[in-house]
């Protein structure tokens, strides 16, 4: 029997890296990936082509003391570009950025100068992939926790001896949205981008009378590529987070949907791509 070395990448993941610029709070978790000619580690143990790890780790933190962080899309462009540009036997770096959003505590009814709050459990993402010749990034969000409180049903799905789930014509939607969409350019104002993909997917998710979680996540991918023509993938994964009317006949009252229980497993798992008709894009991360 023989074998042989298939694909294969290293770097350094789970880098946390906090900034403070200006009162500006910024603050990463970044995982870095890089692949080329590395034959020789893999069979010999020869090292002479392989940046360290710890080197990669290094770099993002003298990357953002040097150049600054910006975006995390436009952070993971440079450091990848630096990784395949100065390493010669790189050919491919991927670079996963996650942010986590801060919010100046109010005093008085005004920020604080430098007390910040976190901001629940949102993070926004982004991935570069950046090779020799070219460059894809997707951009992301996860944990955007949303609620609609009515203007949701779900009926008319098969009944069979193992169903148990009544009907309704009036329930509790909720997710956490966990997203990916990938950019079809990476000269963007990312900022302006990213701001104008999360308000799509609240404004659909807002707009959009419900009867299946699967038409929200249609209209909400509809949305982000209509607002942004940049994009031209979106994938989201949506977990039905179930709210249940709570039975209060045995205490002799009533509950015409004021009481629920909001239980945290198990949960229906609803996932889906939109795509935009006709457009190139590269394959970004997968959420499943």
């Amino acid at each position: 029997m023989t074998f042989s070395l298939g694909p294969n990448q290293y770097g350094k993941a789970g880098v946390r890296l906090v900034t403070v610029d200006g009162g500006v709070v910024t603050d990463l978790t970044i995982a870095s990936a890089l692949s080329g000619d590395l034959e020789a580690t893999h069979y010999t143990g020869d090292n002479s082509a392989v940046l360290a790890t710890d080197t990669q780790k290094n770099t993002m933190y003298a990357f953002a003391r040097e150049f600054g962080v910006g975006s995390p899309e436009e952070f993971g462009l440079r450091l990848g570009r630096h990784f395949v540009t100065s390493q010669k036997a790189i050919s491919t770096a991927r670079l996963t950025v996650e942010q986590h959003r801060w919010e100046r505590i109010p005093v008085d009814g005004e920020p604080a100068p430098h007390s910040f709050v976190r901001s629940g459990t949102e993070t926004r993402r982004a991935r570069v992939v950046v090779s020799e010749d070219s460059a894809a990034v997707s951009s992301g969000l996860g944990g955007l926790t949303v609620m609609n409180t009515t203007d949701s049903e779900f009926h008319g799905f098969p009944r069979d001896r193992y169903t148990t789930l009544p009907e309704t014509s009036d329930r509790i939607l909720a997710t956490s949205v966990d997203a990916w969409w990938d950019h079809t350019g990476t000269d963007l104002d990312w900022e302006a981008v990213y701001d104008q993909a999360r308000g799509a997917l609240l404004t659909a998710f807002a707009s959009t009378y419900s009867y299946s979680l699967q038409q929200t996540l249609l209209s909400m991918g509809s949305l982000l590529l209509s607002a942004c023509p940049s994009v031209g993938e979106v994938r989201l994964s949506l977990p039905n987070k179930h709210h249940n009317l709570v039975d209060l006949s045995p205490f002799g009252l009533d509950n015409p949907n004021r009481v629920y229980v909001a239980p945290t497993e198990p949960f229906g798992l609803i996932q889906g791509t939109v795509r935009r008709d006709g457009a190139t894009y590269s394959e970004g991360p997968a959420l499943w």
